[in-house]
């Protein structure tokens, strides 16, 4: 199989979706591997490192676009990208279709099969795909409260880990998945006062034993929330429902009763966030402030530290690339249930019911358009 990797072209995004040891595997394999010159330069992974594991480079991503059978990429196609989509082409990227009826309609018009990295899941609920984002995600969401609490950036002027005598920044966390549980952690050994909220007591209760109270861990309601909010220094949001859009946790309400200065992080911006005053920002303009509080909302955080996010994506992605490129896709869904609940769009089909029900457009299940296929 032929697979592209095209340089990313979202704002400030640095990542590229495939490691030289990444490139390395797949022409083992057997198959070429083209790649976009200067793709792998953001990441500080240099051309003569891909060329060296049997990569080819081609001047332009429309070369890309035009000869690969299977795109390997880092975020979604932005609207400069649809023109390149091609009938029949295998899309493997995070694709966040339930925050872009734009995007949806696109792919379904092109008969994209497009597998978001996103609703990969496994038997147990898990989002292997998905975990090392959100956990580079995590533990850079208390660094970046920290640096916005800082007068300079509009914040109060409060020290996340307070000193002697001085009480810390109060952060709440809300989810305690992969990025909430990482967020938590990172800002407790920052020595702030952290409290995570989740609807999950098992969830609660690993956080609990882990970090021996260290972290307070409440179940989550509208009066807790209410409270814990308006108390807050730091809210940091989490919520995820695999491939559908977040729910809004944190009305403007909420946000209104926070102190002026206060910081609002939603990790959760590119399913639509789980704050209602929360919308999309860019490494480039990361922040604005609503009603006093200054708003961080990056749709890309893990793409400011591309190479550790780079090495830790094509660590999950690979193996599944590798099977897709093997077998070829229908087989590699049959044969991987998991797997096949990454797809989204198929021939023109919408395979994702989430995604769905968020645009509200028919929905037509993997089974009946690939028989032997599970999810």
């Amino acid at each position: 199989m032929i697979v592209g990797v095209p340089k990313e072209v979202k704002d400030n995004e640095y990542r590229v979706a495939l490691t030289p040891e990444g490139a390395s595997e797949l022409t083992a394999s057997g198959h070429r591997v083209v790649v976009e010159r200067g793709a792998g330069d953001g990441s500080s992974l240099a051309t003569d490192r891909y060329e060296r594991a049997g990569a080819e480079f081609v001047e332009t991503a429309e070369e890309v676009w035009a000869e690969a059978e299977m795109i390997l990429k880092v975020k979604e196609p932005v609207p400069q990208e649809f023109d390149r989509l091609r009938e029949g082409q295998i899309l493997f990227t995070y694709l966040h279709l339930a925050a872009s009826k734009e995007l949806t309609e696109a792919m379904l018009a092109r008969k994209v099969n497009g597998v978001a990295y996103e609703t990969v899941q496994l038997p147990d609920g898990r989002l292997p795909l998905l975990a090392p984002m959100s956990e580079i995600a995590g533990r850079m969401a208390p660094h970046v409260g920290a640096r916005l609490l800082e007068k300079e950036y509009g914040g109060r002027g409060v020290l996340m880990g307070g000193v002697s005598g001085v009480r810390p920044a109060k952060v709440l966390v809300l989810g305690a998945g992969m990025a909430g549980g990482n967020a938590a952690w990172i800002a407790a050994g920052m020595e702030a006062e952290v409290v995570v909220i989740d609807t999950n007591l098992d969830k609660l209760r690993f956080i609990d034993q882990i970090h021996k109270g260290r972290i307070m861990t409440l179940m989550s309601d509208r009066l807790t929330l209410e409270q814990r909010v308006r108390e807050s220094d730091v809210v940091i949001g989490t919520v995820l429902v695999p491939g559908a859009k977040a729910p809004k946790l944190v009305s403007r309400a909420m946000v209104a009763s926070m102190r002026p200065g206060s910081v609002v992080i939603d990790i959760a911006i590119d399913q639509g966030g789980c704050v209602e005053t929360a919308h999309m920002t860019t490494h480039s303009d990361p922040t604005y402030v609503v009603d006093g509080v200054v708003h961080y909302c990056v749709g890309n955080m893990p793409g400011a530290v591309p190479n550790t996010s780079t090495y830790a994506l094509t660590n999950v992605t690979r193996p599944y690339a590798s099977a897709i490129a093997d077998r070829g896709l229908e087989e590699a869904l049959r044969a991987d249930p998991a797997l096949a609940r990454g797809l989204n769009t198929y021939q023109g089909s919408l395979t994702n019911l989430p995604v769905a029900e968020a645009h509200g457009l028919e929905h037509v299940s993997t089974a009946s358009l690939i028989p032997g296929t599970q999810g």
